[in-house]
């Protein structure tokens, strides 16, 4: 019998299936999500200094490919994200990710301080949400200098939490960015945050699907992207990935890792098959080990050269 243990920045998870950012938004939520069978970790929704509003509804819609989402980063602010984590993680036995996101450089180290009160077992550093450009301008991951001060500033005040550096695929050479991150100090990277923005119209109402019209695409659509995200990074950097994009059953998981990820995130799957997902994507990781005679997660990493 395979274990599904991973380690990833020197913390054990009971599966490498982390929940990805965006996908659950309430402590209680968290909590449920938590004690289901087959999560490895969870990730917070990104949280920003100020209380955020969010965009209007709606904000989620499937397709045929996936789905689009401009959540708009809602959020109850970082005072009150620090009250909700400490009080989740008392009920939980898994690790925890904070997502943090800022709007100007100055407000990284502000927030990790901050979020560092909470005592996340890792701290993730969202660079790269597309669908919230007319607030911020480009992703600060679309940029190498710029992703690099971020993870600096951060690394500068927070010393004793591991630091993930999130990137977006929306760039030319995504390599170009990880060395950055990597030389920054960042101690892993997660690839990639949602594609595009992108737009959808019902054809009925002659109107954007999404309140905000324009929003990130996520789904089964952007699998062979986010694969070969990973595998660039994988190739360039040193440091652990935590990859997602796309992954919807056992095979997808498998992929990934094979691409040079150590951690999987499960995103929009939740969505459409409910958190007994997790579950079900680990069995299937199981069965298809045996059949492909694998070995460990360890034996297929990066394997496609």
């Amino acid at each position: 019998m395979h274990n599904l243990k991973t380690c990833f920045c020197g913390i054990t998870f009971p599966t490498p299936l982390i929940l990805a950012s965006g996908i659950v938004h309430t402590p209680a939520a968290f909590m449920a999500l938590a004690s289901q069978k087959g999560v490895g970790g969870i990730t917070w929704k990104s949280i920003s200094l100020k209380p955020r509003a969010g965009h209007p509804l709606p904000v989620v819609t499937p397709y045929s490919a996936g789905f689009i989402n401009s959540v708009g980063l809602k959020n109850p602010g970082v005072k009150q994200a620090v009250k909700e984590i400490r009080e989740v993680k008392k009920h939980i036995k898994i690790p925890l990710l904070a997502s943090i996101v800022a709007f100007q450089m100055s407000e990284f180290p502000q927030l990790a301080t901050e979020i560092a009160k909470a005592a996340p077992d890792l701290i993730e550093l969202n660079l790269s949400c597309p669908n919230v450009d007319d607030e911020i301008g480009r992703p600060f991951s679309t940029d190498p200098l710029l992703s690099a001060l971020a993870v600096q500033e951060v690394k500068r005040v927070v010393k004793h939490i591991p630091v993930i550096a999130k990137l977006t695929p929306n760039v030319v050479d995504i390599k170009e960015i990880a060395k950055a991150v990597e030389n920054a100090g960042a101690d892993a990277i997660s690839a990639i945050n949602t594609v595009g923005p992108g737009l959808l119209i019902d054809a009925k109402t002659r109107k954007a699907k999404l309140g905000n019209k324009i929003g990130g695409i996520s789904g089964p659509s952007i699998k062979p992207l986010a694969l070969r995200c990973v595998w660039d990074i994988a190739k360039t950097v040193k440091i652990p990935i935590l990859g997602m994009g796309g992954v919807n059953n056992g095979e997808d998981a498998l992929e990934m890792m094979m691409a040079g990820a150590t951690l999987v995130g499960i995103g929009s799957a939740v969505f459409g098959k409910g958190f007994g997902i997790f579950d079900q994507i680990n069995q299937q990781m199981l069965d298809l080990m045996k059949i492909y005679e694998i070995a460990s997660f360890a034996s297929i990493k990066l394997s496609i050269k």
